[in-house]
């Protein structure tokens, strides 16, 4: 049998990555989230979230849950502190991925494994993935997408994406350009032709 290959799939805001990961899964893929992995580790009832209140003060815990919208507050103009965040989390993050794709070569149902990992390259956790595939949208696409799910606007949009490597550069490093400038249908084909071509080992 062929060894389970570890897939990384990043790219800037509202590119398209949970779309390319949903089709993904859809073919029979084991797909994991950052995003998600964060949410479950950042209870008041894990190690790691006992580390994070502690970093942060305990007034992020409101309702038995930690409210990751004050995090964000505490650390957004506070470089220090979000590094220490961060030091924290991606570990931790990476770990669970890791035992999660062990889990997956245990099982043998899967024909890939799949991580969407939005900030791969700016925690340098591509050497953790036999493969990197980032997702290329264009950039007003990927705006007016961001500002339709989220309700926030152009302004944070560039924000958020100030903190990022630029698209070009994360698609230089990828080993694999997904383009999402057509319609989801297009988008589901592509996805397809790169699941043939990497689940056959090729």
């Amino acid at each position: 049998m062929l060894t389970l290959r570890k897939v990384a799939v990043t790219g800037g805001l509202s590119c398209g990555k949970s779309s390319v990961c949903r089709f993904f899964k859809e073919l029979g893929s084991y797909v994991v989230n950052a995003d998600e992995i964060v949410h479950q580790l950042l209870s008041p009832n894990t190690d790691i979230g006992q580390q994070v209140i502690n970093l942060l003060g305990s007034d992020i815990v409101v309702n038995g849950k930690i409210e990751r919208g004050i995090i964000a507050n505490k650390v957004f103009n506070n470089h220090a502190l979000l590094l220490s965040l961060e030091n924290l989390l991606h570990p931790a993050v990476f770990n669970e991925i890791e035992k999660q794709y062990q889990q997956a070569k245990i099982e043998q149902q899967a024909s890939l494994f799949i991580a969407e990992i939005p900030l791969l390259f700016e925690v340098n956790g591509q050497g953790n993935f036999d493969l990197i595939i980032d997702v290329w949208s264009d950039p007003e696409a990927c705006r007016d997408r961001f500002k339709a799910s989220t309700g926030y606007n152009a302004d944070e949009y560039k924000k958020r994406m100030s903190r990022q490597l630029p698209p070009e550069e994360k698609a230089k490093r990828a080993d694999i350009i997904i383009n999402n400038t057509g319609n989801l249908q297009d988008l589901r084909g592509t996805v397809v032709s790169v699941f043939t071509q990497l689940a056959h080992g090729t």
